[in-house]
């Protein structure tokens, strides 16, 4: 009977220590890697000039709407996402439309304002780099940063408002384009 018995095994805990330690520096080799990519496409976007601010008197509010920022890409490819100037920080924003043009207050990143002669398009999307919602669900500005067009995505706390701002813009940006004409 007592050769039956057997004693339980016994930890090898210096291995499973040196398991735990080599996973958690593997893990933070691959959040350097990611952060080192992240500041290396924001050199790549260096040639991109600084973000304009919002004028001391924009004008009387036309629209305003609360919400989401969720990043800017260069336009027609919802992946390549702009990183330089804190463009590609996704934050809460505040955006208030007026006859100067979009500003776009985000606390805890850069704020920044569209003038409206860079104002090239307004649609509802599904998608832009790092969010995909429902058809409709993302309100797309198109403009003009420097010498590159520009998408940012935005979504309202209240998507129905979307509708409102691609009609509102679309018509500011005709006005803007039909003055520029003549």
């Amino acid at each position: 009977m007592a050769a039956e018995q057997k004693s339980a095994e016994v930890t090898d805990w210096a291995a499973r220590i040196g398991w735990l330690v080599g996973l958690a520096l593997f893990i933070a080799l691959v959040y350097w890697l990611m952060r080192e990519g992240w500041k290396w496409r924001g050199t790549l976007q260096g040639d991109l000039p600084e973000l304009p601010t919002a004028p001391e008197d924009p004008g009387p509010v036309k629209l305003s709407m609360s919400g989401r920022y969720h990043g800017s890409t260069t336009a027609g490819q919802w992946l390549d996402r702009i990183v330089a100037h804190g463009l590609g920080t996704r934050s809460r924003a505040e955006l208030t439309l007026t006859d100067a043009g979009l500003d776009v207050v985000r606390p805890g990143a850069n704020d920044f304002f569209v003038p409206a002669a860079q104002l090239r398009e307004a649609r509802l999307d599904k998608g832009i780099a790092g969010k995909v919602l429902t058809e409709g669900g993302l309100l797309v500005v198109t403009w003009a940063h420097g010498d590159r067009l520009l998408d940012s995505g935005f979504r309202s706390d209240r998507a129905a408002e979307h509708n409102e701002w691609v009609d509102t813009l679309t018509g500011m940006i005709n006005k803007t384009e039909t003055e520029g004409a003549r």
